[in-house]
């Protein structure tokens, strides 16, 4: 798998693979919108076209992972892992110092993921994520202190 940039001409694609993660998902209009803001940028994990992204946001010396999401066939397969630290490593070349994100209680996966890549516990917003066949989730909020000497491992 190659790491790629991504931009709003890959919007429709990007849409998709975030449909494919998650039960409310991202139109490709959000996409376009959310690349056009100031600090916003995305990488694209592609075989034959994306197959994971990221989208973050760089600015004011903060990075915040907007959305992490992998297509359920690639998986534990270490493109989420590749994807956050490229997103981190561009984040700090950027200027940010610390990064943010949340992340559903109940998405083990994730959150394994998260704390394993050195994000800690910040805070937590009480049933921020509504879930359509049951009550809503508690995000968790995580944070870590981006350290310019601790270069990332790409897999």
């Amino acid at each position: 798998m190659k790491l790629r940039p991504a931009d709003h001409e890959d919007a429709t694609a990007l849409a998709r693979v975030h449909a494919e993660a998650f039960a409310s998902p991202w139109p490709p209009e959000a996409f376009v919108a959310l690349l056009a803001s100031p600090g916003v940028f995305a990488l694209a994990a592609v075989e034959s076209g994306p197959v994971a992204l990221i989208l973050m946001r760089a600015i004011a010396g903060e990075a915040e992972v907007l959305t992490l999401a992998v297509s359920p066939s690639h998986q534990r397969r270490g493109a989420g892992a590749g994807l956050l630290a490229a997103g981190l490593d561009l984040a700090m070349a950027a200027g940010a110092q610390t990064a943010f994100l949340e992340v559903a209680a109940d998405n083990e996966a994730a959150i394994a993921l998260y704390t394993g890549a050195g994000f800690e516990s910040a805070g937590r917003r009480a049933r921020y994520y509504a879930r359509p066949d049951g009550p809503a989730v508690d995000a968790l909020v995580l944070r870590r202190a981006l350290n310019r000497g601790e270069p990332s491992v790409y897999p």
